[in-house]
């Protein structure tokens, strides 16, 4: 089994330095892929409200015989729930079905800022990590003007942001903010989905030298970027092969290549933030 480096979060806790996402896995298939995960190493499992699969995530973990805590599992407060109490709800909620009594990391899903609510959410969090219901906390897709907004309300600084980053998207600004905040970066989509470029130079001429696949180089520069992916795969042989990138390094200019991808505006679809809006 791989080992896996951690990080050290802002708050003294640590989390494995690649994790495994859930969505949309659902149903008994859903359960047995991140069961096959978790077996195959992963210990940082990836799920939110939204997903609608915290109970196969809390069955999955059952299954697997890991000791719960060497596991990291991260859930997320959906738009409708930012509400002071609301927030509250849907955490306690989100631990009735994941079956557990706590989670290890709890984020806020989309700041959804026209609602204007994100700092009532942030506030329940910091909360309920105090009364121990949630290890660490943070956010997902928030920009260096939510991030700065709910520090100046609270004094507590997020421990990770959850951001779309993927060789077309490398969101180089929001790392050097991450960096600057102490924020641990966390990439969803780390591959970039329908657009991975597996296919491109930069991706394949590193995976020839390396020996090893695209996808492997694309999570390994993430890695080196310092940027925490959490690819999914329900296929347990491609479940290794994506936790498999802590055996080799890509030099410099490779890594300068694969980021060489990006485009002026490389997300997936229209997720800016400041617009987009999940409720």
């Amino acid at each position: 089994m791989a080992h896996i480096p951690t990080y050290e979060l802002n708050d003294g806790t640590t989390i494995p330095a690649i994790g495994f996402g859930t969505y949309p896995l659902k149903g008994d298939d859903g359960t047995e892929a991140i069961r096959t995960a978790i077996e195959a190493g992963y210990r940082l499992v990836d799920t939110a409200v939204n997903y609608e699969n915290e109970v196969e995530v809390g069955e999955a973990i059952r299954r697997s015989g890991v000791p719960r805590d060497e596991l990291v599992v991260a859930s997320k407060i959906p738009g409708r729930h930012h509400a002071y109490d609301d927030a509250i709800r849907s955490v306690r909620e989100s631990l009735d079905r994941l079956g557990l009594e706590r989670t290890d990391l709890h984020l806020i899903h989309w700041p959804n800022p026209s609602q204007g609510k994100y700092v009532e959410a942030w506030r329940a969090l910091v909360q309920l990590q105090q009364d121990g219901l949630v290890r660490s906390i943070g956010v997902s897709n928030f920009t260096e003007e939510h991030l700065e907004r709910i520090i100046d309300d609270t004094g507590v600084t997020p421990a990770v942001n959850q951001v779309e980053l993927h060789p077309r998207f490398p969101q180089e600004h929001m790392r050097e903010v991450h960096d600057r905040l102490g924020i641990r970066t966390e990439a969803w989509s780390p591959m970039g989905k329908r657009r991975a470029p597996l296919e491109e130079d930069a991706v394949r001429a590193a995976a020839e030298a390396h020996g090893v696949s695209p996808g492997q180089v694309i999570l390994r520069w993430h890695v080196q970027l310092g940027s925490l992916p959490i690819p999914k795969s329900a296929d347990p042989a491609r479940q290794a092969q994506n936790l498999d990138v802590f055996g080799f390094e890509l030099s410099d200019a490779e890594v300068a290549a694969v980021s060489g991808l990006a485009e002026p505006d490389g997300r997936l679809f229209g997720g800016d933030p400041d617009a987009h809006e999940e409720m």
